[in-house]
């Protein structure tokens, strides 16, 4: 048996309830634990988050330099376009990056409460470079 195990990724928010139930739908994800100050939640695919009260959380700023990346989250997705309305539906906001043309591959958001997130085709749309 090992010694250390994989736990649980745990996101600092103001309002834990809130962050969850917009993870929770957009993961398709169950809660499996709950209190006053964390809410625990497991997808499909066993992937499991938490989130936990912190009444002085500050948003995270990414990718301006103050306060920047706490943490990022990727997810896979099949049909970019699809999922960025179901975000953004959800209350998620897209992140603005450097290059905004092109074909991507790949997307940026913050969830409701400030996190950063990207959002994965799981299989490539453009050609390999280099």
């Amino acid at each position: 048996m090992a010694l250390v195990t994989a736990g649980v990724v745990v996101l600092d928010c103001v309002e834990p309830e809130k962050l969850a139930a917009f993870y929770k739908q957009l993961l398709e994800a169950e809660e499996t634990d709950a209190s006053a100050n964390r809410v625990e939640i497991r997808g499909a695919d066993g992937v499991r988050l938490a989130f936990r009260r912190d009444v002085t959380a500050t948003p995270p700023s990414w990718p301006r330099p103050e306060n920047s990346l706490q943490v990022h989250l990727d997810f896979l997705v099949e049909d970019l376009d699809e999922a960025e309305r179901r975000v953004i539906g959800l209350g998620g906001r897209p992140i603005e990056t450097k290059d905004a043309a092109g074909p991507f591959e790949e997307r940026g958001y913050a969830d409701p409460a400030g996190h950063s997130f990207t959002l994965r085709c799981s299989r490539p749309t453009a050609p390999k470079q280099g």
